[in-house]
Protein backbone atom coordinates (compact mmCIF):
# COMPACT_ATOMS: atom_id res chain seq x y z
CA UNK A 1 0.00 0.00 0.00
CA UNK A 2 1.23 3.66 -0.58
CA UNK A 3 2.43 5.69 2.53
CA UNK A 4 0.19 8.52 1.66
CA UNK A 5 -3.23 5.90 1.93
CA UNK A 6 -1.90 6.13 5.41
CA UNK A 7 -2.47 9.81 6.47
CA UNK A 8 -4.46 11.03 8.72
CA UNK A 9 -7.21 13.20 9.14
CA UNK A 10 -10.13 14.50 11.11
CA UNK A 11 -13.79 14.11 9.88
CA UNK A 12 -17.28 14.66 10.96
CA UNK A 13 -19.44 12.90 8.08
CA UNK A 14 -19.59 11.17 5.36
CA UNK A 15 -22.64 12.01 2.93
CA UNK A 16 -22.93 9.43 0.21
CA UNK A 17 -25.98 9.69 -3.07
CA UNK A 18 -25.46 13.78 -3.22
CA UNK A 19 -26.65 15.52 -6.00
CA UNK A 20 -25.39 18.65 -4.66
CA UNK A 21 -21.74 20.01 -4.91
CA UNK A 22 -20.02 18.62 -8.02
CA UNK A 23 -21.52 17.09 -11.26
CA UNK A 24 -23.08 13.76 -10.63
CA UNK A 25 -23.96 11.51 -7.88
CA UNK A 26 -21.33 11.97 -5.28
CA UNK A 27 -19.81 10.85 -2.31
CA UNK A 28 -19.11 14.38 0.35
CA UNK A 29 -16.51 13.90 3.24
CA UNK A 30 -16.39 16.29 5.42
CA UNK A 31 -13.73 17.36 7.15
CA UNK A 32 -13.14 19.17 10.92
CA UNK A 33 -11.43 22.61 11.31
CA UNK A 34 -12.07 26.39 9.85
CA UNK A 35 -10.60 29.73 10.43
CA UNK A 36 -13.84 31.43 9.88
CA UNK A 37 -16.51 31.48 11.98
CA UNK A 38 -19.29 32.55 9.59
CA UNK A 39 -22.89 33.68 11.57
CA UNK A 40 -25.05 31.28 9.11
CA UNK A 41 -22.55 28.26 8.73
CA UNK A 42 -25.12 25.31 8.84
CA UNK A 43 -22.40 23.33 9.90
CA UNK A 44 -20.76 24.70 13.24
CA UNK A 45 -19.75 21.42 14.21
CA UNK A 46 -17.26 21.62 11.79
CA UNK A 47 -15.77 24.69 12.96
CA UNK A 48 -13.73 23.14 15.78
CA UNK A 49 -10.97 20.70 15.00
CA UNK A 50 -11.55 19.14 18.66
CA UNK A 51 -13.93 16.29 18.51
CA UNK A 52 -16.49 17.47 20.13
CA UNK A 53 -20.22 16.48 22.04
CA UNK A 54 -23.05 17.91 20.39
CA UNK A 55 -26.87 16.78 21.94
CA UNK A 56 -28.80 15.69 18.65
CA UNK A 57 -32.81 14.90 19.76
CA UNK A 58 -31.61 15.20 23.22
CA UNK A 59 -29.26 12.14 23.15
CA UNK A 60 -25.07 12.76 23.26
CA UNK A 61 -23.24 12.16 20.19
CA UNK A 62 -19.56 12.41 19.50
CA UNK A 63 -18.46 14.69 16.28
CA UNK A 64 -15.33 13.99 14.58
CA UNK A 65 -13.29 10.85 14.23
CA UNK A 66 -9.68 10.24 13.12
CA UNK A 67 -8.99 8.31 9.97
CA UNK A 68 -6.36 7.02 7.41
CA UNK A 69 -6.68 8.26 3.74
CA UNK A 70 -7.38 4.59 2.81
CA UNK A 71 -9.85 4.50 5.49
CA UNK A 72 -12.54 7.02 3.81
CA UNK A 73 -11.28 5.52 0.34
CA UNK A 74 -12.89 1.90 1.21
CA UNK A 75 -16.07 3.95 1.75
CA UNK A 76 -15.74 6.02 -1.31
CA UNK A 77 -15.00 3.42 -3.73
CA UNK A 78 -18.40 2.01 -2.75
CA UNK A 79 -20.22 4.00 -4.93
CA UNK A 80 -17.69 3.57 -8.34
CA UNK A 81 -20.30 2.48 -10.48
CA UNK A 82 -22.40 5.34 -9.65
CA UNK A 83 -19.94 7.57 -10.39
CA UNK A 84 -19.37 6.34 -14.04
CA UNK A 85 -23.15 6.80 -14.76
CA UNK A 86 -23.67 10.07 -13.84
CA UNK A 87 -20.38 11.32 -13.79
CA UNK A 88 -19.67 12.04 -10.56
CA UNK A 89 -17.32 11.30 -7.51
CA UNK A 90 -15.58 12.61 -4.45
CA UNK A 91 -15.93 16.46 -3.11
CA UNK A 92 -14.47 17.80 0.37
CA UNK A 93 -16.22 19.99 2.20
CA UNK A 94 -16.35 21.47 5.57
CA UNK A 95 -15.45 23.01 7.83
CA UNK A 96 -12.74 24.14 5.57
CA UNK A 97 -10.50 21.17 3.99
CA UNK A 98 -7.36 23.35 3.60
CA UNK A 99 -6.67 23.48 7.64
CA UNK A 100 -5.88 19.35 6.76
CA UNK A 101 -3.99 20.30 3.79
CA UNK A 102 -1.80 16.79 3.81
CA UNK A 103 -5.34 14.80 4.49
CA UNK A 104 -6.84 17.21 1.70
CA UNK A 105 -4.27 16.61 -0.83
CA UNK A 106 -3.58 12.55 -0.11
CA UNK A 107 -7.38 12.42 -0.05
CA UNK A 108 -7.36 13.97 -3.37
CA UNK A 109 -4.52 12.11 -5.21
CA UNK A 110 -6.03 8.75 -4.03
CA UNK A 111 -9.35 9.45 -5.72
CA UNK A 112 -7.85 10.56 -8.84
CA UNK A 113 -5.20 7.56 -8.88
CA UNK A 114 -8.83 5.68 -8.78
CA UNK A 115 -10.26 7.09 -11.30
CA UNK A 116 -12.64 9.17 -9.62
CA UNK A 117 -13.87 12.60 -10.11
CA UNK A 118 -12.69 15.25 -7.24
CA UNK A 119 -14.38 18.09 -6.07
CA UNK A 120 -13.26 20.87 -3.17
CA UNK A 121 -15.76 23.45 -1.55
CA UNK A 122 -13.21 25.64 -0.05
CA UNK A 123 -13.09 29.81 0.79
CA UNK A 124 -9.17 29.20 -0.48
CA UNK A 125 -8.22 30.53 3.14
CA UNK A 126 -4.71 29.95 3.58
CA UNK A 127 -1.21 30.12 1.86
CA UNK A 128 -1.72 29.70 -2.02
CA UNK A 129 1.90 27.14 -1.80
CA UNK A 130 -0.78 24.99 0.39
CA UNK A 131 -3.46 25.21 -2.47
CA UNK A 132 -0.80 24.87 -5.46
CA UNK A 133 -0.06 21.17 -3.89
CA UNK A 134 -3.85 20.00 -4.01
CA UNK A 135 -4.76 21.30 -7.90
CA UNK A 136 -2.92 18.83 -9.42
CA UNK A 137 -5.28 15.94 -8.14
CA UNK A 138 -8.48 18.51 -8.23
CA UNK A 139 -11.10 18.44 -10.83
CA UNK A 140 -13.55 21.00 -9.86
CA UNK A 141 -13.07 24.02 -7.20
CA UNK A 142 -16.14 24.96 -6.03
CA UNK A 143 -14.76 28.80 -4.57
CA UNK A 144 -17.05 30.57 -1.65
CA UNK A 145 -16.73 34.33 -2.60
CA UNK A 146 -18.85 36.08 0.03
CA UNK A 147 -18.69 40.06 0.04
CA UNK A 148 -16.33 42.24 -1.68
CA UNK A 149 -15.95 44.29 1.48
CA UNK A 150 -13.00 43.23 3.92
CA UNK A 151 -14.52 45.09 6.88
CA UNK A 152 -18.38 43.74 5.97
CA UNK A 153 -16.26 40.48 5.28
CA UNK A 154 -14.91 40.21 8.75
CA UNK A 155 -17.54 41.50 10.33
CA UNK A 156 -19.72 38.63 9.18
CA UNK A 157 -16.87 35.45 9.06
CA UNK A 158 -14.81 37.13 11.32
CA UNK A 159 -11.35 37.48 8.99
CA UNK A 160 -11.11 39.97 6.26
CA UNK A 161 -10.87 38.49 2.50
CA UNK A 162 -7.84 39.73 1.17
CA UNK A 163 -5.85 36.98 1.26
CA UNK A 164 -9.16 34.78 -0.56
CA UNK A 165 -9.90 36.97 -3.36
CA UNK A 166 -5.92 37.15 -3.81
CA UNK A 167 -5.85 33.09 -3.83
CA UNK A 168 -9.39 33.35 -6.22
CA UNK A 169 -7.35 34.99 -8.71
CA UNK A 170 -4.12 32.57 -8.49
CA UNK A 171 -6.36 29.31 -8.92
CA UNK A 172 -8.40 31.20 -11.93
CA UNK A 173 -5.03 31.91 -14.23
CA UNK A 174 -3.31 28.47 -13.30
CA UNK A 175 -5.95 26.98 -15.08
CA UNK A 176 -5.13 23.64 -13.64
CA UNK A 177 -9.25 22.83 -12.13
CA UNK A 178 -12.15 23.89 -13.38
CA UNK A 179 -13.47 26.48 -11.35
CA UNK A 180 -17.29 27.95 -10.34
CA UNK A 181 -17.97 30.63 -7.89
CA UNK A 182 -20.27 30.10 -5.00
CA UNK A 183 -21.69 32.72 -3.09
CA UNK A 184 -24.26 32.19 -0.01
CA UNK A 185 -26.80 34.86 -0.28
CA UNK A 186 -27.36 35.81 3.57
CA UNK A 187 -29.92 38.61 4.50
CA UNK A 188 -28.24 41.45 6.27
CA UNK A 189 -24.50 40.77 5.03
CA UNK A 190 -24.58 40.78 1.02
CA UNK A 191 -28.44 40.18 -0.40
CA UNK A 192 -28.45 43.63 -1.89
CA UNK A 193 -28.20 43.68 -5.64
CA UNK A 194 -25.26 45.88 -5.71
CA UNK A 195 -23.37 43.47 -3.26
CA UNK A 196 -24.20 40.59 -5.70
CA UNK A 197 -22.88 42.76 -8.49
CA UNK A 198 -19.54 44.00 -7.24
CA UNK A 199 -19.27 39.75 -6.64
CA UNK A 200 -20.13 39.02 -10.05
CA UNK A 201 -17.61 41.97 -11.81
CA UNK A 202 -15.18 40.20 -9.62
CA UNK A 203 -15.94 36.84 -11.35
CA UNK A 204 -15.70 38.53 -14.68
CA UNK A 205 -12.66 40.03 -14.08
CA UNK A 206 -11.32 36.33 -12.69
CA UNK A 207 -12.50 34.83 -15.98
CA UNK A 208 -11.07 37.30 -18.02
CA UNK A 209 -7.76 36.80 -16.37
CA UNK A 210 -8.02 33.08 -17.03
CA UNK A 211 -8.29 33.30 -20.24
CA UNK A 212 -5.53 35.81 -20.72
CA UNK A 213 -3.40 33.86 -19.14
CA UNK A 214 -3.66 30.69 -20.52
CA UNK A 215 -3.45 32.23 -24.04
CA UNK A 216 -0.23 33.21 -22.82
CA UNK A 217 1.27 29.97 -21.73
CA UNK A 218 -0.01 28.36 -24.75
CA UNK A 219 1.46 31.08 -26.91
CA UNK A 220 4.98 30.69 -24.85
CA UNK A 221 4.83 26.68 -25.64
CA UNK A 222 3.91 27.19 -29.23
CA UNK A 223 1.04 24.74 -28.64
CA UNK A 224 -2.95 24.93 -27.29
CA UNK A 225 -3.19 23.60 -24.11
CA UNK A 226 -7.13 23.22 -24.17
CA UNK A 227 -8.19 20.03 -23.49
CA UNK A 228 -5.25 19.24 -21.37
CA UNK A 229 -7.38 19.11 -18.10
CA UNK A 230 -5.09 19.66 -14.94
CA UNK A 231 -2.19 18.39 -16.44
CA UNK A 232 -1.50 22.06 -18.05
CA UNK A 233 -3.87 25.35 -18.53
CA UNK A 234 -6.65 23.13 -20.07
CA UNK A 235 -9.63 25.19 -17.47
CA UNK A 236 -10.24 28.59 -18.92
CA UNK A 237 -12.15 31.08 -17.44
CA UNK A 238 -15.28 30.66 -14.53
CA UNK A 239 -17.38 28.11 -15.47
CA UNK A 240 -20.52 28.90 -13.39
CA UNK A 241 -21.62 31.07 -10.80
CA UNK A 242 -23.46 29.55 -8.30
CA UNK A 243 -26.03 31.81 -5.20
CA UNK A 244 -27.22 29.72 -2.49
CA UNK A 245 -29.69 30.75 -0.07
CA UNK A 246 -29.57 31.27 2.77
CA UNK A 247 -31.87 28.63 5.26
CA UNK A 248 -31.96 27.92 8.89
CA UNK A 249 -31.40 24.30 8.69
CA UNK A 250 -28.81 24.33 10.75
CA UNK A 251 -29.99 26.14 13.91
CA UNK A 252 -30.76 23.48 15.90
CA UNK A 253 -26.97 22.01 15.67
CA UNK A 254 -26.56 25.41 17.66
CA UNK A 255 -28.70 24.25 20.81
CA UNK A 256 -26.85 20.99 20.46
CA UNK A 257 -23.83 22.94 20.96
CA UNK A 258 -24.89 25.26 23.67
CA UNK A 259 -24.55 27.45 21.49
CA UNK A 260 -26.18 30.63 20.22
CA UNK A 261 -27.69 31.06 17.16
CA UNK A 262 -27.42 34.71 15.71
CA UNK A 263 -29.17 34.51 12.83
CA UNK A 264 -32.71 33.15 14.01
CA UNK A 265 -34.34 36.27 13.53
CA UNK A 266 -33.49 36.64 10.06
CA UNK A 267 -36.00 35.47 7.15
CA UNK A 268 -34.67 33.49 3.81
CA UNK A 269 -34.30 35.17 0.59
CA UNK A 270 -37.32 34.54 -1.40
CA UNK A 271 -37.89 32.81 -4.78
CA UNK A 272 -38.38 36.39 -6.29
CA UNK A 273 -35.36 37.64 -4.78
CA UNK A 274 -33.08 34.96 -5.90
CA UNK A 275 -34.31 35.06 -8.85
CA UNK A 276 -33.72 39.37 -9.17
CA UNK A 277 -30.70 38.18 -8.26
CA UNK A 278 -29.10 35.76 -10.48
CA UNK A 279 -30.25 38.32 -13.51
CA UNK A 280 -28.32 40.63 -11.75
CA UNK A 281 -25.39 38.41 -11.52
CA UNK A 282 -25.76 37.53 -15.02
CA UNK A 283 -25.67 40.94 -16.57
CA UNK A 284 -23.11 42.10 -14.47
CA UNK A 285 -20.61 39.12 -15.31
CA UNK A 286 -21.76 37.72 -18.82
CA UNK A 287 -21.41 33.90 -16.68
CA UNK A 288 -23.80 31.19 -16.33
CA UNK A 289 -25.13 31.60 -13.25
CA UNK A 290 -27.55 28.99 -10.94
CA UNK A 291 -30.00 29.55 -7.88
CA UNK A 292 -28.33 26.51 -5.55
CA UNK A 293 -25.10 24.35 -6.38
Amino acid sequence: METYRQTKGRIFDIQKFSIHDGDGIRTIVFLKGCVLRCRWCCNPESQEYAIQTMKVLGEPKIIGQDVTVDEVMKTVEQDRPYYYRSGGGLTLSGGESLCQPEFTRDLLRAAKENGINTAMESMACAKYEVIESILPYLDHYLLDIKHMNPEKHKEFTGRSNELMLENARKIACSGQARLSIRIPVIPTFNDGEEEIRAIARYAKELDEESRGAGRHKAGNSGTSHLGMGNSGTGHLGIEKIHLLPYHRLGQDKYDGLDREYLMKDIIPPSAGQMERLKKAAEQESGLVCQIGG
